[in-house]
């Protein structure tokens, strides 16, 4: 982290949206620094380094997704995005784009909030290159590649591992279907059902009821994300 407290910059042209999250953030302990338009975004990500941003598709000068392109060009800096498109195709992709999560308006607070300590516990562990995940008894040793539910060694195939390692190293983010293709085969497949059996596998070796998950969830039509300690099955 830059300082004391997280720093998040807050991209929106909408005055009322901006001034209800500069002032519960700041509650939560949050550093906040708002901008109304991309470019402005563009300068305060280069001049002050914030720790996360959370940013609105809609602006006036530039669409929020190609901030996200020109932002992933020269940092790593997690990406929420928080926006009132709902449509699919929007969602997915602006994660493949390089956004970290994506939120709809209107949205919770508590949710919003949740999503945000995800993507700056990620950077953190992102920025320290730790060699372990541990959470909702489910520990993976990167360096090893074992695996271990509740204490017992789970054996998994090695495509298997791949992609419950990209789930891992993305805890509590939505991981499209497209990043798990890559993630399993390099990219050079794109039907998603290969995704889809492989997860499915991985759900009978973890899962208490594969067939109701509560480590591994769906976003439907876009991929899936793996449960932290923030969410609940029903997010």
């Amino acid at each position: 982290m830059t300082g004391s407290n997280p720093r998040v910059l807050v991209v929106d042209d909408e005055q009322p949206i901006l001034r209800v999250l500069k002032s519960t953030l700041r509650t939560s302990g949050l550093e906040v620094m708002t901008a109304e338009t991309a470019t402005a975004a563009l300068q305060l990500v280069a001049q002050s380094s914030p720790d996360v941003i959370l940013l609105d598709l809609g602006l006036p000068d530039l669409d929020g997704k190609k901030v996200i392109e020109a932002l992933r060009e020269w940092t790593e800096t997690p990406i929420v995005v928080l926006s009132a498109r709902h449509e699919e195709n929007e969602r997915i992709n602006a994660l493949d784009l390089g956004a970290d999560d994506y939120v709809t308006k209107p949205f919770h607070m508590g949710e919003l909030k949740a999503r945000l300590r995800t993507a700056l516990r990620h950077a953190d562990r992102r920025r320290r290159g730790t060699s372990n995940y541990a959470g909702q008894g489910l520990e993976v040793n990167f360096e090893r590649r074992t695996v271990k539910l509740m204490e017992q060694e789970i054996h998994l195939t090695r495509k298997e591992y791949d992609l419950l390692s990209c789930l891992v190293r993305h805890a509590g983010q939505v991981v499209t279907h497209k990043q798990l293709l890559a993630a399993g085969w390099g990219g050079a497949i794109s039907d998603t059902q290969f995704v889809r059996v492989y997860v499915g596998q991985i759900r009978q070796k973890l899962e208490v009821d594969p067939s109701a998950p509560e480590l591994i969830l769906t976003e439907p039509g876009i991929g899936y994300r793996l449960r932290t300690d923030d969410w609940s099955p029903s997010l």
